[in-house]
């Protein structure tokens, strides 16, 4: 059976066109149905952002990360108040941990924030990690792309933990600001992480509870110069509001250096190549294996395996040369 690919409607593309033109407008409604398009995938997405595509690129995108527990919600709170303070239209996407069995996100711990979201230029979203970091960074990316082309100024996105999803999607912003708390040992979590290297900005939050010195100390001894960019180590007290303006200063003078030094197009670009990369992967694996389940021989080779008639690297093998088969007769 030959493989017949996805086609697109004019009925379809006139519907995505119609959402698109409302996203570009900043409709909260219309911002809402396109992301959850994004996060479904498929051709819906692609119609979307091919027809966002062009009118993105405007917005800077922060990363807030680190280890649980260290008070991010309520840092990317005050942060949104004082961007907001300073004129500028703030999307946010906070990614959420996901039950294994159910899911579902827990989102409570977001609430406080969600206040920003009745004003019109804030727009704020969670999204559930459901364990697919691969599927999670490219809803993610295409998130901001959609914040993005709907006029927002700065665009944060706030991880739970300190794990492998939390660094890729850390890797998908401009700027990177990794959040940790004094004298308990999640700095040590965080650079263990990795976060050392993808850090721009580190903030030592909560530092009412004891004297941060000394955790502000250990974080700055162990960070070094990149690209001419020297990451600063701030203390604030997010529930106060204390040291967020300093945050947002050095936001934007991390922005400005970008901007100056040409970093920030060349970091997109390398962003892109891996992206694309890994993007064109995984369509090409779901593409790819929808096709092969459509043939007579992927059953035969599967019950051979199966009947020890074969060995899997064997079979490996066969199927290499099956899809590239496949390629063939595609383009025959």
């Amino acid at each position: 059976m030959k493989y017949v690919p996805e086609r697109t409607g004019n009925q379809g593309s006139s519907l995505v066109s119609d959402l698109a033109s409302r996203v570009l407008k900043g409709d909260h409604r219309a911002l809402a149905k396109a992301i959850s398009i994004v996060e479904s995938g498929g051709i819906g997405r692609r119609r979307l952002i091919h027809e966002l595509y062009p009118r993105t690129g405007k917005a800077f995108t922060v990363g807030i990360t680190g280890p649980t527990g260290t008070g991010k919600s309520t840092l990317v709170d005050k942060t949104i108040q004082e961007f907001r303070r300073r004129g500028r239209k703030v999307g946010v996407l906070a990614i959420d941990p996901s039950s294994p069995y159910t899911g579902g996100a827990l989102l409570g711990d977001r609430i406080r924030m969600m206040d920003h979201s009745l004003e019109r230029e804030v727009y704020i979203r969670s999204m559930a990690s459901r364990g697919d970091v691969g599927g999670l960074a490219r809803a993610a990316i295409n998130t901001i792309r959609v914040l993005d082309a709907a006029g927002m100024d700065i665009v944060i996105v706030e991880t739970v933990g300190a794990g492998q999803t939390e660094v890729q999607v850390a890797t998908a912003v401009d700027a990177t600001v990794v959040v940790v708390m004094p004298q308990l040992g999640d700095e040590v979590q965080a650079f263990k992480a990795g976060f050392n290297e993808i850090g721009d900005i580190f903030v030592v939050n909560k530092a009412d509870i004891t004297n941060p010195s000394k955790t502000m100390f250990n974080v700055a001894s162990g960070l070094q110069e990149k690209s001419g960019w020297r990451p600063p180590v701030l203390k604030t007290v997010a529930i106060k509001g204390t040291g967020v303006p300093s945050l947002v200063d050095s936001i934007e003078k991390f922005q400005k250096f970008l901007d100056d030094h040409g970093i920030r197009e060349e970091r997109r670009n390398k962003r892109l190549e891996s992206e694309l990369i890994e993007a064109a992967f995984s369509d090409f694996y779901t593409e790819t294996v929808t096709r092969l389940k459509q043939e007579k021989s992927w059953q035969h080779l599967l019950g051979q395996v199966a009947k020890k008639e074969l060995d899997p690297e064997t079979a490996a093998s066969k199927l290499v040369k099956a899809i590239a088969r496949l390629d063939v007769s595609e383009n025959a």
